[in-house]
């Protein structure tokens, strides 16, 4: 059944073919969206970076336009995640004034913003980090941070 519902996402999903499309540069894009845009929650980054490490790894039956070099793969993920990070962050610290002063909606209760300072407060440095292993936290954590005034 999972395979089934695999099978019925866009081609333009699947990891393989966004590597072997856009390459390095695509990659080091999808992690920048993942870690800090709103629109990067669904895109396939674990499924990307899982493939991309493999395909760094060189094995000898996958066609030389899906080899990717381990160093400047290492390095440009790490680059696009941390500012990925400081996009979202500066994002939420530029907006995060504004929804203060929004009634609340369907969409946004201002309790719900009051709730993210006390918990950047309490847990802020270890749920930063935490975020970074959880696929659709790791997308609006650094915006949530920037929104409640996180140091």
């Amino acid at each position: 059944m999972l395979a089934a519902l695999f099978a019925l996402l866009p081609d333009f999903l699947d990891a393989e073919h966004l590597i072997d499309t856009f390459g390095l540069l695509g990659i080091f894009i999808i992690v920048f969206a993942e870690s800090g845009l709103l629109i990067g929650f669904f895109l396939p980054g674990d499924a990307l970076l899982f493939t991309a490490g493999f395909l760094a790894s060189g094995p000898s039956d996958f066609p030389e336009s899906l080899h990717l070099p381990l160093v400047p793969l290492i390095l440009g993920i790490w680059v696009a995640a941390v500012a990925g990070d400081q996009v979202g962050y500066a994002f939420g610290k530029r907006v995060g004034p504004a929804l203060f002063n929004r009634p609340d909606s369907r969409f946004f209760k201002r309790a719900n913003v009051e709730k993210a300072q006390d918990f950047f407060e309490k847990h802020g440095p270890r749920a930063i980090v935490l975020a970074r292993f959880v696929p659709v936290v790791r997308t609006f954590t650094p915006i949530t941070a920037g929104v409640s005034d996180m140091e």
